[in-house]
């Protein structure tokens, strides 16, 4: 991978940093290593790591007991005891379960894991047939949701700011996700549309004046589109998260502020990706890669 946009490529691998270098300086993810108690890289490790050894570690750096989420965060399916390689991607759908399955992963780490509040409980039909394929492989599924939206490194909206040159000024609403800060200069929205093209590889869905001078830009990841309104409280300009329900259209034109919807897939690709080239950099010992199952919406 060779940059930020989820659009690069569908595989890639973690040879060099890419979303992570835009993050923080690589000093600064020493010192969190370092105090987490793991070596810096070269200083000899053996080959594989324990899966509750990932895991605990995961669990601290992204802060999982914080979060009370609408799914489990962290280990959700346990697989083989010794991890060497892992595959990052959005969602843990059959597409990327078998892309992991065919390279000999020994976890998937994911945004969008399973068992989420309020869905059927029988393990039957689609679901019986992802999970067969990460039994059959002995292949442990791991999940972080929220927190991944709501880390201030690695996380969604973190790096979003970064790919789309805006200055955090605050954090608010749930779990601080809504998001607003300030651009360098005012664009008109169609031209700051166009920076999110390029940043996410995928057109986003513009409603409201494109020549509209935006500077003040509020967003969240994902689903977040009904936070429209307590953008425009706090005075944005434009507002973007990933998807659109119909009320957001009456929305965006009755607060007098355009709405971009970015792509819930496209907007949350660069935290999952960030991660797994954190792991890559601060566990030698592990293999990462990330599958960009493209989902449109």
């Amino acid at each position: 991978s060779t940059g930020a946009s989820c659009g690069d490529a569908a595989v890639s691998t973690y040879a060099q940093p890419t979303a992570l270098a835009m993050v923080t300086a690589w000093a600064k993810i020493n010192q969190s290593r370092r105090s987490m108690g793991r070596p810096d890289k070269g200083m000899g490790r053996e080959k594989e790591m324990k899966l509750a050894e990932l895991t605990a570690w995961l669990d601290r750096y992204l802060e999982a007991e914080r979060f009370s989420d609408y799914a489990p965060n962290g280990l959700q399916v346990e697989g083989k005891a010794d991890v060497r390689r892992i595959v990052t991607a959005v969602t843990a759908s059959r597409a990327a379960i078998e892309y992991a399955v065919s390279v000999g992963a020994d976890a998937l780490l994911v945004h969008h894991g399973w068992f989420w509040k309020g869905e059927p409980a029988p393990v039957v039909g689609m679901k019986a047939k992802r999970m067969r394929l990460m039994m059959k492989a002995d292949m442990s599924l791991v999940a972080y949701h929220l927190p991944l939206d709501a880390h201030p490194e690695v996380g969604n909206n973190a790096l979003l700011a970064k790919m789309l040159g805006i200055t955090l000024e605050t954090r608010s609403g749930f779990y601080d996700l809504l998001h607003v800060g300030t651009l360098a200069e005012p664009v008109p929205a169609r031209v700051f549309a166009r920076r999110v093209a390029e940043a996410l590889g995928r057109e986003p869905q513009l409603f409201g004046d494109g020549e509209r001078m935006v500077r003040r830009i509020g967003w969240c990841s994902g689903a977040a589109q009904g936070e429209l309104s307590a953008a425009a409280a706090q005075g944005a300009d434009l507002y973007l998260s990933g998807e659109i329900s119909e009320r957001t259209w009456h929305e965006a034109r009755e607060e007098d502020v355009p709405y971009l919807a970015c792509g819930h897939h496209a907007t949350e690709c660069c935290g999952i990706k960030a991660l797994g080239e954190l792991l890559a950099e601060t566990f030698p010992e592990l293999e990462v890669s990330f599958y960009d199952d493209r989902n449109p919406v």
